[in-house]
């Protein structure tokens, strides 16, 4: 039961698809990818299909769940639920079918707060249209490197009443960045094996950027060997802020 989690922006992860593939830099030490051998290894029913040969590209292959969509309803309280901790809700493997039914589950559970992360942001654009979007849904893009600032305006043309950003790994600089219809923004840095260092120049800039522009900035960590490894402490200070009630409002 995923009602815990230890990444410091959310509080529960919720999986109804397991699986992915890699697509971009950012994606070249993926911790999904490690924990997912791991859960299989130890026998873990959910993960069993995960990298079968027959589905499995660069990654580690993909599985649907139609059972995880129960679990929401069973939530007593209200929580913050990362969406596909293991997966990515866009990947070209889910059908658009499927994507709806998630989607209908955060909808019929509206005392929860919803976040969906993908790097598919063209195919979430392509098919934003035909889903409907309620309000508890925070919809975001991994924008790892300049490389990948193509996704905010991909972003930007959906319907979410949330739209934020997840700069982590950052693994380059940004550079100027439009944060026109953007209500938030996480940056952090790579931990695990061969992660690859942060500079705080990087950071730094980007959140001056969301100050300027009044955007609520969550520096999530340094990385290191271990998530934990160099902390949270940037310029003597951690930086926790969520999306005001004017993002939520779609503003």
């Amino acid at each position: 039961m995923a009602d815990r989690s230890t990444i410091e922006w959310t509080e529960a992860t919720w999986n109804p698809t397991t699986g992915c593939d890699r697509i971009s830099k950012g994606c070249d030490n993926c911790y999904a990818l490690v924990l997912a051998k791991r859960l299989k290894a130890m026998g873990s029913q959910k993960y069993q299909n995960d990298g079968d040969p027959r589905t499995s590209g660069p990654g580690f292959g993909l599985a649907i769940h139609p059972d995880a969509l129960r679990l929401p309803y069973s939530w007593k309280s209200p929580r913050t639920v990362f969406v596909n901790s293991m997966s990515d809700l866009f990947h070209a493997r889910v059908p658009v079918a499927y994507i709806k039914d998630v989607f209908e589950v955060m909808r019929e559970t509206p005392q929860h707060t919803y976040q969906v992360l993908t790097k598919r942001s063209r195919r979430m654009r392509n098919i934003g249209d035909r889903i409907d979007w309620p309000e508890n849904v925070w919809m975001g893009v991994t924008v790892e490197s300049s490389e990948f600032k193509f996704r905010i305006e991909d972003l930007r043309q959906t319907p979410a009443h949330v739209r934020f950003l997840s700069c982590e790994p950052l693994i380059g600089p940004l550079g100027a960045v439009d944060l026109k219809g953007i209500g938030w923004v996480i940056a952090g840095g790579e931990s695990g094996k061969g992660h690859r260092p942060m500079e705080e120049c990087w950071v730094t800039a980007l959140r001056d950027q969301c100050t300027q522009d009044q955007v609520p900035f969550f520096f999530k960590q340094w990385g290191g060997s271990t998530p934990k490894a160099g902390g949270r402490v940037l310029q003597d200070r951690t930086w926790d802020e969520y999306p005001t009630a004017k993002f939520r409002a779609g503003v």
